[in-house]
Formats: structure tokens, C-alpha cells, sequence
């Protein structure tokens, strides 16, 4: 496993928002814990911190809800940033602080194009284009 289970759990939260928001709805905190296979109370820290980080919106009250206002704007990258932070890019891979370029920890230079590449990819994938697999596909989250 390469990201963390909250960032496994707000990946699927987020793409269960971005689904409900092109249906033109919003979801509530037990909708989305249904729906991702979530503790309530973990999907709600959860979806507290990517609204907090301006990856999804919420509106409080009767007709309230999370959405996504741009869900082709959200893209996977968005996510692992706001919940894991950027170290599965930037980290060593055996957490040395020293690590760089300049300074390379014996695993360096193998490691630096892997995480290069999964930056490429995880900046590549809206949450929208994950909402449209998911609706050819029939596949959902739990």
C-alpha cells in the first residue's frame, strides 16, 4: 500500500461526492459512510480535512450536504495532498532527512523516477473521469 487508509477512504469519499454532485445532489456524512464502507466518524474527519483543504464544499442546514463544485478540476493528486500531505513525492524512502539530490540515501536513485511517475499519474486523474468509469463501468466503492 502506497497511500495511507484515510487517503484510501477520501479518494473513494471523493469520488462518491463528485458522483452525487453530477447527479445534482449532495451527500450527507452517513451517505457517504455507507456508500465507501467508512466508520461514520472516520469518514467525517475525513471529509472535514478535504473541505477544509478546498478539495470539496459543504453546506450546512436542511438542503445541505458535500459536493465537489468542479469535479474536473479535482484531480487524485488533490486529494493525496490534502489528506497525506506531499512525502509519498518528496520523502525518502528510508526516512532519512538528509536525503537529496546533492546528499542520495542508498535507495535514491532507484526510488526519485517511481515517485516522479506517480505524481505524472495521480495528476493526470480527475475525480470526474473517475465518476465516468463508474458509471460505464457499474463498479463502486466499498
Amino acid at each position: 500500500m502506497i497511500l495511507s487508509k484515510s487517503c484510501e477512504y477520501a479518494i473513494r469519499a471523493a469520488v462518491y461526492v463528485a458522483y452525487k454532485t453530477h447527479k445534482g445532489e449532495k451527500a450527507g456524512i452517513a451517505e457517504i459512510s455507507e456508500a465507501i464502507g467508512s466508520p461514520m466518524h472516520f469518514t467525517g474527519k475525513i471529509l472535514q480535512e478535504m473541505s477544509r483543504q478546498k478539495v470539496i464544499s459543504s453546506i450546512k442546514g436542511p438542503n445541505g450536504g458535500f459536493f465537489i463544485t468542479d469535479p474536473t478540476s479535482v484531480y487524485l493528486v488533490d486529494i493525496i495532498r490534502a489528506i497525506d500531505g506531499n512525502e509519498l513525492f518528496s520523502a525518502c524512502v528510508m526516512g532519512l532527512k538528509a536525503c537529496s539530490d546533492g546528499k542520495p540515501c542508498p535507495m535514491h536513485e532507484q526510488i526519485k523516477p517511481i515517485r516522479t511517475q506517480l505524481l505524472i499519474e495521480f495528476s493526470k486523474k480527475s475525480v470526474y473521469e473517475l465518476v465516468q468509469e463508474y458509471e460505464e463501468n457499474k463498479y463502486f466503492l466499498k
